[in-house]
C-alpha cells in the first residue's frame, strides 16, 4: 500500500494553518490525506483549530467561548465546512484536542458518509477508549512519545492490539526498521509525523512506515510518488 500523505494542519508551509484555503492547496498539490485538530465552539458546533485560543489583533479569543460563526470570522472552519467545500475523498487525521469533541465529530463525518476514511488520534489510551464506545468501528491512532514508554514498547503494542487500536503515531526520529517491524508484527499501522525534510521522508519510507505527516505537501507527495 502506497503511505498516506497527510498534510499537517492542511500544509502549513503553503498558506495559513487549518483553514479552508490550506486544505484546499494540499489536495490540490497530490496529498492524499489531511491533518487537522478538533474542538468544540460555544455553540457545539465542531472546529478545526489546534490551541484553545485565536489571537485577533490584540485580543485573544477562546476557541469554547466564541460561536463556530464568530470563529468562522477569524479563519476557523467547521468540519462540516470543510466536508461541504471538498467532499470527503481523502484520508482525515484528526487530532482530539479535548474529550467531549469525538461524538458530535462522528456526527459530522456520518452525515458526510466519511467515517471509512477517518482517523482519529490521541495521547491518552483512556480517550480513545471512550471514541471505541461512541464507534466501535472508527480507526483509532494512538499518538505518544517512545519516552513515555521506553523499552516497554512491545507490551504497548501488544495493549494497543488488543485494543483494536488502528496505527501508532510516533515523531519521525523516533521511529527505526525494527519499531517499524514490531508494530507491523502486531497488526499495526505505523504513522510519522513532523517528516519535513526530504532525506527524512525517504528515510521513513525505507523503514516501511504506512503515513507521513509533513507541513511541505509538495515535497512530501514527490518523495513518496519517486518512492514509490
Amino acid at each position: 500500500m502506497t503511505p498516506i500523505t497527510f498534510a499537517h494542519r492542511g500544509g502549513r508551509a503553503d498558506a495559513p494553518e487549518n483553514t479552508l484555503p490550506a486544505f484546499r492547496r494540499a489536495l490540490e498539490l497530490g496529498a492524499t490525506g489531511l491533518e487537522s485538530d478538533a474542538r468544540l465552539a460555544a455553540d457545539g458546533e465542531v472546529v478545526l483549530v489546534h490551541d484553545s485560543a485565536i489571537r485577533t489583533g490584540l485580543r485573544r479569543v477562546k476557541v469554547g467561548e466564541a460561536t463556530a460563526a464568530r470563529l468562522a470570522e477569524l479563519g476557523v472552519p467547521r468540519l462540516a465546512d470543510l466536508y461541504a467545500e471538498l467532499g470527503s475523498d481523502f484520508e482525515l487525521s484528526i487530532d482530539l484536542k479535548e474529550p467531549g469533541v469525538a461524538v458530535p465529530l462522528l456526527a459530522v463525518a456520518r452525515e458526510a458518509g466519511a467515517v471509512d476514511r477517518l482517523w482519529l488520534c490521541a495521547r491518552e489510551l483512556s480517550d480513545l477508549a471512550a471514541v471505541r464506545r461512541a464507534d466501535p468501528d472508527v480507526r483509532l491512532v494512538h499518538s505518544m512519545g517512545r519516552r513515555a514508554y521506553g523499552d516497554a514498547l512491545e507490551g504497548h503494542a501488544s495493549t494497543l492490539a488488543k485494543a483494536g487500536i488502528a496505527a501508532l503515531n510516533l515523531r519521525q526520529n523516533e521511529w527505526s526498521l525494527g519499531l517499524v517491524t514490531l508494530t507491523h508484527r502486531f497488526g499495526l499501522l505505523a504513522f510519522a509525523w513532523d517528516v519535513q525534510e526530504y532525506r527524512r521522508i525517504r528515510a521513513v519510507l525505507e523503514m516501511g512506515v504506512d503515513a507521513v505527516y509533513s507541513d511541505h505537501v509538495e515535497r512530501m507527495v514527490a518523495a513518496v510518488g519517486e518512492w514509490g
